[in-house]
């Protein structure tokens, strides 16, 4: 049975069938209704920061089971055996055209990005480097919130991320956030939501609740056809801008050199 990927897929969005080359040149957007395939953290880092720069940080941090909650520690190695890594936030050091970024991104795949103890303290570490270096935060999420697998001690990683905003915020430092799909509950509700900039990709699931629970919270009113995506947010004042996968990376470059008045660190 051969391993060879298919040379054709069809479309989530449009249903059309694309060549998986181009889909894959295309940066995972169908070509022709624009629809955003999730990435995973790897191939994030590689098509937003300068080759071969990311270095990476605390790897070697593994979620414990400190509740004993049932099928966790199965449901850790299956994320390990998807991801290759230990836990849903990847972190480290990169730079995006020349300047240096204490960057953090998120990989679905990963228990659907939740955020344990292990995540909520990479991100609070990829904002206390950028307070230490002087250098702008960056951070990718794609999360479905926080892992109930660990309790208060997940809804903790909450407080703890907001309160590191904070101290970037009052340090002067810049901290960009780039919703992917779908960023939800705990995380949009603390340090995603807390970014100096906030940008989006197109059509992200973006929400606190999950639909059906703000369906039911909207006393019956018909929700817009648009709600709980990056466009909505973007209407309603949440996000800064809506911005096509292909020009995530030079939007950030731009930030990244506004907010260092052009200096390399």
């Amino acid at each position: 049975m051969s391993n060879k990927p298919d040379a054709f897929l069809r479309c989530e969005g449009c249903k059309k069938v694309l060549f998986s080359k181009e889909f894959v040149k295309n940066l995972r957007v169908c070509p022709n209704c624009g629809h955003h395939y999730r990435l995973s953290a790897d191939e994030r880092i590689e098509i937003t920061f300068d080759e071969g720069s990311f270095v990476e940080l605390d790897a070697d941090m593994k979620s414990e089971d400190p509740l004993q909650f049932p099928e966790y520690a199965e449901k850790l190695a299956r994320g390990f055996a998807s991801t290759g890594r230990n836990d849903s936030v990847v972190r480290g050091m990169a730079k995006l055209g020349g300047f240096p970024v204490s960057a953090a991104v998120a990989d679905f795949r990963f228990m659907g990005g939740s955020m344990g103890s292990v995540a909520g303290e990479k991100i609070t570490r990829t904002l206390e480097t950028a307070i230490d270096e002087r250098i702008p935060a960056v951070i990718f999420t794609a999360t479905g919130g926080a892992r109930m697998q660990e309790g208060l001690l997940s809804l903790m990683q909450m407080a703890k991320t907001s309160a590191a905003c904070r101290k970037a915020y009052d340090a002067g430092v810049p901290y960009i956030c780039v919703f992917t799909d779908p960023t939800m509950a705990g995380v949009l509700a603390s340090y995603a939501s807390l970014a100096d900039v906030i940008l989006a990709e197109p059509k992200a699931l973006v929400g606190f609740a999950g639909a059906r629970v703000a369906a039911q919270a909207s006393g019956g009113q018909k929700l817009p056809d648009n709600f709980q995506t990056s466009e909505f947010a973007y209407e309603h004042g949440m996000i800064d801008a809506v911005v096509q996968r292909k020009d995530v990376r030079a939007t950030l470059i731009n930030l990244v050199t506004h907010f260092t008045g052009g200096k390399h660190g």
